[in-house]
């Protein structure tokens, strides 16, 4: 009975699914809304990245609401496994498992790349592909491989928890900059443009987009480290 079942799941599934493909069209030109974000934000915010102009100018409060809900995640991770620490985890006297030699030897060539390639997609997440949200993810992944590389290394919670505290204090104080000095709630234009297409250009997206790298990455990476323990 358990195998008929799932053989209807994989059925009912692979029919949805082949209806979604079967009738997917490749949009041959850009909606009228999708013009208009183009034309508007490098002319209004001086962002070439659209995407990360919107999210952090238009949409301000649901980004505010998103950084909300992955800190809501990090403290309940907390919460629930912040009880064990490493020490009374393992067994006593018991050596932590060493990484293959694949693993530990990749970590030493891939590690620094990671976390230069996080800090990249950080700083020029207003310029190109990119922004706080995914290169913050992107140092994390990097933790992750460090835990896997070196098992025994420890994270210093606290120093990343005022971390991404001061980094959440600081962007809702931008924000709130934003209320007074311009249009809204983490209104860019608290500062100049500058020239377009340039590091310091685009008002303030380039720091709201780095502090929610530096937010991200702390919180994602004591979520990954509480799982560890």
């Amino acid at each position: 009975m358990k195998t008929i079942f799932s053989l209807l799941a994989v059925l009912l599934f692979s029919a949805v699914f082949g209806g979604i493909v079967g009738g997917y069209a490749e949009r041959e030109s850009v909606s009228a809304l999708a013009e208009q974000y183009l034309t508007m934000v490098p002319r209004d915010l001086g962002a070439p990245n659209v995407v990360t102009g919107i999210l952090i100018t238009y949409r301000g409060f649901d980004t505010l609401g998103e950084v909300a809900v992955l800190f809501m995640v990090a403290a309940g991770v907390g919460v629930l496994l912040g009880g064990k620490d490493s020490a009374t985890a393992a067994d006593p006297g018991m050596e932590p498992r060493r990484p293959s030699e694949l693993v530990g030897n990749g970590a030493e060539i891939n590690l620094p790349l990671i976390f230069l390639f996080g800090a990249y997609v950080i700083k020029n997440g207003h310029l190109s592909a990119g922004g706080g949200f995914q290169g913050g993810a992107v140092v994390a992944s990097g933790t992750m491989l460090l835990m896997l590389a070196l098992p025994a290394t420890k994270l210093n919670h606290g120093f990343l928890g005022v971390t991404e505290s001061l980094a959440g204090v600081v962007y809702v104080g931008i924000g709130i900059l934003g209320l007074i000095f311009a249009a809204g709630f983490l209104d860019s234009h608290i500062l100049p443009l500058g020239e377009f297409g340039t590091l310091v250009s685009a008002g303030a997206i380039p720091i709201i987009s780095a502090l929610l790298g530096v937010k991200v990455g702390a919180e994602l990476s004591v979520i990954i480290d509480r799982f560890r323990n």
